[in-house]
């Protein structure tokens, strides 16, 4: 009997200038990659919201000023990693393409049923 590799479900959030980047990383290190036999690959969902933060006195902040304020369009991306190692991967690579500081993100084990 085969083992059956955990699913995880990887959610970040990304200015959309920096949307394509991020899931060229991402898809790189394995995520968005559905098993079975369509063989599907750079599977993702993708939505448009305005997100906001006030960068804290000691932030380098990549867009907005310390102490102000900033709304910002952004996108929340989220994809399958099958596999531990593939979500480990996948958050690597985010964090290195994401043009954030502090990048946005959750891992989510998904439940088998």
């Amino acid at each position: 009997m085969a083992s059956v590799l955990a699913r995880y479900k990887l959610v970040y959030r990304v200015p959309t200038a920096a949307l394509e980047v991020t899931k060229a990383a991402i898809f790189a290190a394995g995520a968005g990659r559905y098993p079975g036999a369509g063989n599907y690959t750079e599977v993702c969902f993708a939505v448009l919201g305005t997100g906001q933060f006030r960068p804290g006195d000691a932030a380098n902040p990549h867009i907005g000023k310390v102490g102000e304020l900033e709304h910002v369009e952004e996108a929340r991306v989220e994809t399958l990693c099958v596999g531990e190692d593939v979500a480990r991967k996948a958050v690597a690579a985010l964090k290195k393409a994401h043009p954030y500081e502090e990048v946005a993100y959750e891992v989510y084990k998904l439940e088998d049923f």
